[in-house]
């Protein structure tokens, strides 16, 4: 990853990306032993290489046109030629940053590997997407806005898709998963606004949208490590993924809960925390585009909608988790016997829930660094307009002040209010039951289903439950799926007509080593004569 970024040109570009997909293909495949993870090693194994035939195809065509192994040639191309590129490298890219729909990978990959390694390709490695998108568009160097407009949309219907299938999983993992999905789609969001404000002129529009989507980069690397670590704590405790198999976890693990739940308020975007700065700045980016053409409008008012319904599913969804997996009685026998031994692993939760809460109160240093960053695209919009992003951030800052001092003084006037007084514990009250058991609890799929119900054109839901019949019913179940309609409709469109296309052809290994010999030389001869 290190290397990506550092690259000067296409063949060293390529040489460091195959490095990194080959390198986290085989941390994915880490328990190999495992039939499910090796299937979500091969499914990330094609994508990242069918992403790499995408950015290939989009050098060759830079090469093709320009002469150059070399970023800089990229501006020279005709405006056509720019716009294949960019889609053609946006695509490739996409699929490694996890952009809707081509994300297929990521849900299957994530919960597969060991969750340090979930955090580190979460937090950082479909990042490497986004910067190859971004050095692409800087690469080009195009004035026109439709570039923005691809990204805006890809980023609206990625953020909205990928919270709602969030929503309806019951994997805990998975459930990041697809919040890293979501996430992306808030990044190109911010740089799609970013754009549209450099092809319409507007310096601030363009500098709200680059910081934020910029800023949220860094901050979703935070959070997102954070509440990998926090599953990867919970599962290796309880010894189950399955969020309504656990229960009742903040009494037993209250550094893991509370460190958990502050990254729940970060990824939701709510104040004190780092994701509400980024997603603000965002929210800025997209007022200052009130004043643009027709298109250009319906989109940036497009994307504020968008981000206000991601920041109210996101904040469901982190309810359901924190509410089922830390709240309430243990649904399980490994969630009531789990523990909180080991201090190695609550360290780094610790230390991340803190910087989640130092950038959220004190964003104008990261802020600071952002426009720097900025300033190194040489984007070509002229100055970048400091004070209204400063002044920003410091009103944020004092309502963040404001917020912690009334906190402290409430958690004080509190120590005092009980200060002398017996606390005496009890059973919560049972509506009436007398033997109440851990089942009569709200389950994550009952918690959502009301949700998931609206979106259910986009997201269906297969659900699996016998009617309970007469006056002493038999014991039952329910099971219920929420399907992907990317990953159905890949299933259906491409991946069985490839298998069929292969199961056509298995008469050509057919053991007989003379005909082997043979086909070696028949693509001798083809090759001699094309070449």
């Amino acid at each position: 990853m290190a290397l990506v970024v550092t690259a000067n040109n296409m063949i060293t570009f390529m040489l460091f990306w195959e490095i990194m997909s080959l390198s986290s293909f085989f941390l994915v495949i880490y328990d190999y032993e495992k039939a499910e993870n090796r299937k979500a090693g091969y499914l990330y194994f094609v994508f990242s290489h069918a992403g790499a035939m995408f950015i290939l195809s989009a050098f060759g065509l830079m090469y093709g046109f320009s002469g150059s192994f070399g970023f800089e040639g990229a501006a020279l191309l005709p405006e056509w030629v720019k716009i294949i590129v960019f889609v053609l490298a946006f695509i490739g890219f996409g699929s490694k940053a996890g952009v809707f729909p081509f994300h297929v990978w990521l849900p299957q990959a994530h919960p597969s590997a060991p969750s340090h390694i979930s955090a580190v390709m979460s937090g950082v490695m479909i990042k490497i997407g986004i910067y190859g998108i971004l050095r692409m568009y800087v690469s080009l160097n195009s004035a026109s806005p439709l570039y923005g407009e691809i990204i805006v949309t890809a980023g609206m219907i990625s953020g909205i898709l990928g919270v709602v299938y969030a929503l309806g999983q019951h994997d805990l993992k998975r459930l990041l998963a697809y919040h890293s999905v979501e996430n992306i789609g808030i990044i190109l969001i911010g740089f799609g606004i970013g754009m549209m404000g450099k092809s319409a002129g507007n310096p601030v529009m363009a500098a709200f949208g680059f910081a934020g989507g910029l800023l949220h980069v860094l901050n979703h690397s935070i959070f997102k490590s954070l509440l990998f670590m926090g599953a990867g704590i919970v599962i290796k405790k309880a010894g189950v993924r399955s969020i309504d198999a656990l229960g009742g976890l903040m009494k037993k693990m209250p550094v893991t809960g509370i460190s958990f739940l502050a990254g729940s308020l970060a990824i939701s975007g709510l104040p004190p925390l780092n994701g509400f700065v980024s997603e603000f700045l965002i929210y800025m980016g997209g007022f200052k585009g009130v004043g643009l053409d027709k298109l250009s409008f319906i989109l940036s008012m497009m994307a504020i909608i968008s981000l206000a319904v991601i920041g109210g599913l996101a904040m469901a969804c982190f309810t359901k988790v924190v509410g089922v997996v830390f709240q309430g009685e243990p649904r399980g026998e490994g969630a009531a016997n789990a523990d909180e031994k080991g201090l190695m692993m609550l360290i780094p939760m610790v230390v991340l829930a803190i910087a989640c809460a130092i950038i959220g109160i004190f964003p104008n240093v990261f802020l600071l660094m952002t426009l720097r960053g900025i300033s190194a695209l040489h984007l070509g919009y002229g100055h970048i307009p400091f004070e209204p992003l400063l002044q920003t951030t410091g009103n944020i800052t004092q309502s963040a002040a404001i917020f912690l001092i009334l906190l402290i003084c409430t958690l004080v006037f509190r120590h005092f209010l009980y200060q002398g007084k017996s606390i005496a514990r009890a059973g919560t009250w049972g509506c009436g039951f007398t033997r109440p058991t851990a089942k009569m609890q709200y389950t994550g799929a009952s918690y959502a289903r009301s949700i998931l119900i609206f979106f259910r054109t986009v997201a269906p839901m297969n659900q699996n439950y016998p009617e309970v019949q007469g006056l002493f019913p038999k014991p039952t179940h329910y099971q219920s799926r929420l399907d992907d309609i990317a990953e159905k409709s890949m299933g259906v469109v491409i991946v069985r007509p490839v298998l069929l296309f292969f199961d056509k052809l298995r008469w050509v290994q057919n053991g007989d080593i003379h005909r082997y010999i043979g086909y070696v030389l028949m693509a001798i001869v083809v090759l001699l004569f094309f070449v």
